[in-house]
């Protein structure tokens, strides 16, 4: 399975992880990702095929879903700073620096999404970034970054070259 890369526009919280949570809630309410197990039986006995799980609960309890992830949202369970050190399974903020570098302003708008989109590079890291109005106002957050399929030998994940699909769900 090749990398799959996604991105998502929320309303803008100061809490970013309770922002993160609820489009958690949002994706996995409305089936936005992937289920391994598939959408309906297979063969005569439906080998391999479960209903999809009721709970994000139930979701990660299924091995298929820890091994391989649901190439959405629900692979990154963590927000952090843009000083802290990036693991798999975290988004972690666009720092001012990062923000200046690309588009001379650490104040982002939906008009720079395209220039800072290269900064999710590795698969199983996602990236935040609040995107303001014309006055500079803070309205949404901006999540983005690719699910984690491959890895290399050693473990390290491999970039990719596939682009996120946005997802509009502010």
């Amino acid at each position: 399975m090749d990398a799959s890369g996604w991105s998502y526009f929320v309303p803008y919280r100061e809490d970013f992880n309770a922002a993160l949570n609820e489009l958690h809630r949002t994706v996995f309410a409305k089936d936005e990702y992937w289920w391994p197990r598939g959408d309906e039986p297979l063969g005569d006995e439906g080998e391999g095929w479960l209903p999809r799980p009721l709970t994000l609960d139930e979701l990660w309890d299924d091995d298929y879903v820890q091994e391989e992830g649901t190439n959405s949202i629900l692979d990154v369970d963590k927000v952090i700073g843009p000083d802290a050190t990036p693991a798999p399974g975290t988004a972690q903020i666009v720092s001012a620096d990062e923000a200046r570098a690309r588009v001379g302003t650490d104040v982002l708008t939906r008009a720079h999404v395209d220039a800072i989109c290269d900064l999710a590079s590795q698969r199983g890291f996602g990236r935040c970034a609040v995107l303001h109005d014309n006055e500079g106002t803070p309205r949404e957050l901006y999540f983005w970054g690719f699910s984690s399929e491959e890895s290399d030998d050693t473990g390290t994940r491999l970039p990719s070259d596939a682009a996120p699909i946005a997802s509009d769900l502010a």
